[in-house]
């Protein structure tokens, strides 16, 4: 059994990882104005609620299956995701507002917030990588 909740685990990071290069390309092209601001909001808003329902999943997994040293790691991000998807003020497109993305440094922190999750996501794939192995071994 554990040996399957690693394996959903490093399925699901994989997809994260994959959102995380996504969303850094699309941030990319934005800032070398490549597409427009609608267009690459509307590209990234679009993947914002998988992102956090795939980071809660494995998070709630965790914590069912009681791996807490994991499930404590994944707990900020999935509640730094909740909460910057709840807190989207009303009239915005959403999480990435095109009429926002250029003022007071957003592009860059969206940008910066990418790479951070990139790395935090490749931290866990080799984490659930080596918990998958050693799971398999044990079973």
């Amino acid at each position: 059994m554990e040996s399957v909740v690693f394996i959903f685990s490093l399925i699901d990071c994989c997809a994260l990882i994959f959102l995380s290069v996504y969303f850094i390309i699309t941030l990319s092209d934005l800032e070398c104005d490549y597409i427009n601001a609608r267009s690459c909001c509307s590209k990234l808003n679009k993947w914002v609620v998988p992102e956090v329902i795939g980071h809660a999943i494995v998070t709630v997994l965790m914590l069912i299956s009681l791996h807490w040293f994991i499930f404590l790691l994944n707990l900020p991000v999935a509640t730094w995701n909740i909460y910057r998807y709840i807190m989207v003020p009303s009239g915005n497109m959403g999480v990435f507002d095109p009429t926002e993305i250029h003022n007071r440094g957003q592009l860059k922190s969206h940008m910066k917030e990418a790479m951070i999750k990139l790395g935090f996501h490749l931290l866990c794939f080799f984490m659930y990588l080596y918990s998958m192995i050693l799971a398999l071994i044990n079973d």
